[in-house]
Protein backbone atom coordinates (compact mmCIF):
# COMPACT_ATOMS: atom_id res chain seq x y z
CA UNK A 1 0.00 0.00 0.00
CA UNK A 2 1.33 3.42 -0.95
CA UNK A 3 1.64 5.96 1.85
CA UNK A 4 -0.85 8.82 1.71
CA UNK A 5 1.03 11.97 0.62
CA UNK A 6 -0.82 14.38 2.93
CA UNK A 7 -2.13 13.42 6.37
CA UNK A 8 -3.95 15.55 8.92
CA UNK A 9 -2.06 15.97 12.20
CA UNK A 10 -4.21 16.53 15.29
CA UNK A 11 -2.56 18.11 18.37
CA UNK A 12 -3.49 16.72 21.79
CA UNK A 13 -2.37 17.35 25.33
CA UNK A 14 -1.52 13.83 26.50
CA UNK A 15 -4.62 12.11 25.07
CA UNK A 16 -3.50 11.28 21.52
CA UNK A 17 -3.61 7.50 21.90
CA UNK A 18 -6.94 7.59 23.75
CA UNK A 19 -8.43 9.78 21.02
CA UNK A 20 -7.07 7.61 18.20
CA UNK A 21 -8.54 4.48 19.81
CA UNK A 22 -11.88 6.25 20.23
CA UNK A 23 -11.98 7.55 16.65
CA UNK A 24 -11.01 4.19 15.15
CA UNK A 25 -13.89 2.58 17.05
CA UNK A 26 -16.39 4.85 15.26
CA UNK A 27 -15.76 4.06 11.60
CA UNK A 28 -15.37 0.89 9.54
CA UNK A 29 -12.00 0.45 7.78
CA UNK A 30 -10.22 2.19 10.67
CA UNK A 31 -7.14 1.15 12.62
CA UNK A 32 -4.07 2.32 14.48
CA UNK A 33 -1.01 1.72 12.32
CA UNK A 34 1.86 3.05 14.46
CA UNK A 35 2.65 4.42 17.91
CA UNK A 36 5.88 6.36 18.54
CA UNK A 37 7.19 7.25 21.99
CA UNK A 38 9.27 10.14 23.26
CA UNK A 39 12.91 9.32 23.98
CA UNK A 40 15.41 10.90 26.34
CA UNK A 41 15.77 13.95 24.06
CA UNK A 42 12.12 14.91 24.78
CA UNK A 43 10.36 17.21 24.72
CA UNK A 44 7.80 14.82 26.23
CA UNK A 45 8.44 12.51 29.13
CA UNK A 46 10.62 9.58 28.00
CA UNK A 47 8.48 6.56 27.16
CA UNK A 48 5.25 8.54 26.84
CA UNK A 49 3.31 8.47 23.57
CA UNK A 50 4.54 11.07 21.09
CA UNK A 51 2.49 10.23 17.98
CA UNK A 52 -0.18 7.78 16.94
CA UNK A 53 -0.71 7.18 13.24
CA UNK A 54 -4.17 5.88 12.46
CA UNK A 55 -6.66 5.49 9.65
CA UNK A 56 -10.30 6.55 9.68
CA UNK A 57 -12.33 5.02 6.86
CA UNK A 58 -9.04 4.40 5.07
CA UNK A 59 -7.65 7.97 5.44
CA UNK A 60 -4.48 8.57 7.42
CA UNK A 61 -4.28 10.86 10.45
CA UNK A 62 -1.58 11.54 12.99
CA UNK A 63 -2.33 12.32 16.63
CA UNK A 64 0.48 14.21 18.36
CA UNK A 65 0.86 14.69 22.11
CA UNK A 66 2.25 18.18 21.76
CA UNK A 67 1.26 19.67 25.12
CA UNK A 68 -1.16 22.36 26.26
CA UNK A 69 0.04 25.18 23.98
CA UNK A 70 -2.57 24.67 21.25
CA UNK A 71 -6.19 23.58 21.21
CA UNK A 72 -8.71 22.84 18.49
CA UNK A 73 -11.05 25.45 17.05
CA UNK A 74 -13.98 25.34 14.64
CA UNK A 75 -11.65 26.71 11.94
CA UNK A 76 -10.81 23.07 11.23
CA UNK A 77 -13.38 20.28 11.28
CA UNK A 78 -13.77 16.76 9.99
CA UNK A 79 -16.76 16.43 7.67
CA UNK A 80 -18.42 13.02 7.54
CA UNK A 81 -20.56 11.96 4.57
CA UNK A 82 -23.44 9.94 6.07
CA UNK A 83 -25.52 7.63 3.91
CA UNK A 84 -28.76 8.21 5.81
CA UNK A 85 -30.44 9.50 8.96
CA UNK A 86 -29.54 6.36 10.90
CA UNK A 87 -25.84 6.98 10.33
CA UNK A 88 -26.26 10.65 11.24
CA UNK A 89 -28.05 9.68 14.45
CA UNK A 90 -25.46 7.09 15.46
CA UNK A 91 -22.41 9.28 14.85
CA UNK A 92 -24.08 12.30 16.45
CA UNK A 93 -24.84 10.33 19.61
CA UNK A 94 -21.36 8.83 19.86
CA UNK A 95 -19.44 12.02 19.06
CA UNK A 96 -21.49 14.28 21.34
CA UNK A 97 -21.06 11.82 24.24
CA UNK A 98 -18.78 13.92 26.44
CA UNK A 99 -18.75 16.65 23.80
CA UNK A 100 -21.19 19.34 22.78
CA UNK A 101 -23.70 20.03 20.05
CA UNK A 102 -23.40 23.08 17.86
CA UNK A 103 -25.58 24.14 14.92
CA UNK A 104 -26.17 23.00 11.33
CA UNK A 105 -24.77 19.51 11.86
CA UNK A 106 -21.62 20.66 13.68
CA UNK A 107 -20.43 19.33 17.03
CA UNK A 108 -17.36 19.15 19.21
CA UNK A 109 -16.29 15.77 20.54
CA UNK A 110 -14.94 15.05 24.03
CA UNK A 111 -11.45 16.14 22.88
CA UNK A 112 -12.65 19.46 21.48
CA UNK A 113 -12.31 18.44 17.82
CA UNK A 114 -15.05 19.81 15.56
CA UNK A 115 -17.02 17.52 13.25
CA UNK A 116 -19.67 18.08 10.59
CA UNK A 117 -22.12 15.20 10.41
CA UNK A 118 -23.63 15.59 6.95
CA UNK A 119 -26.36 13.42 5.45
CA UNK A 120 -25.59 12.70 1.80
CA UNK A 121 -28.92 14.24 0.79
CA UNK A 122 -28.14 17.68 2.27
CA UNK A 123 -25.97 19.07 -0.58
CA UNK A 124 -28.54 17.84 -3.11
CA UNK A 125 -31.37 19.63 -1.30
CA UNK A 126 -29.31 22.80 -0.79
CA UNK A 127 -28.41 22.75 -4.49
CA UNK A 128 -32.00 22.41 -5.67
CA UNK A 129 -32.39 24.17 -9.05
CA UNK A 130 -35.33 26.20 -7.73
CA UNK A 131 -33.77 28.95 -5.56
CA UNK A 132 -36.95 29.22 -3.48
CA UNK A 133 -36.71 25.55 -2.54
CA UNK A 134 -32.98 25.70 -1.81
CA UNK A 135 -33.52 28.73 0.44
CA UNK A 136 -36.33 26.95 2.31
CA UNK A 137 -33.96 24.04 2.91
CA UNK A 138 -31.23 26.44 4.07
CA UNK A 139 -33.62 28.15 6.46
CA UNK A 140 -34.69 24.79 7.91
CA UNK A 141 -31.06 23.65 8.31
CA UNK A 142 -30.08 26.88 10.07
CA UNK A 143 -32.62 26.07 12.79
CA UNK A 144 -31.17 22.60 13.46
CA UNK A 145 -28.44 21.21 15.62
CA UNK A 146 -28.30 17.60 14.35
CA UNK A 147 -29.47 17.49 10.74
CA UNK A 148 -32.95 16.00 10.31
CA UNK A 149 -33.26 14.70 6.75
CA UNK A 150 -37.05 14.33 6.86
CA UNK A 151 -37.46 17.95 8.02
CA UNK A 152 -35.22 19.08 5.14
CA UNK A 153 -37.30 17.06 2.67
CA UNK A 154 -40.45 18.67 4.04
CA UNK A 155 -38.88 22.11 3.68
CA UNK A 156 -38.16 21.21 0.05
CA UNK A 157 -41.79 20.18 -0.47
CA UNK A 158 -40.96 16.47 -0.81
Amino acid sequence: MQKQKIATCLWFDGRAEEAARYYTSLFPDSRITDVQHYGEAGPGEPGSVMTVTFELAGREFIALNGGPEFTFSEAISLSVDCADQAEVDELWARLTDGGEESVCGWLKDRYGLSWQIVPRELPELLGHPDPTVSQQVMKAMLGMRKIDVQALREAAGK
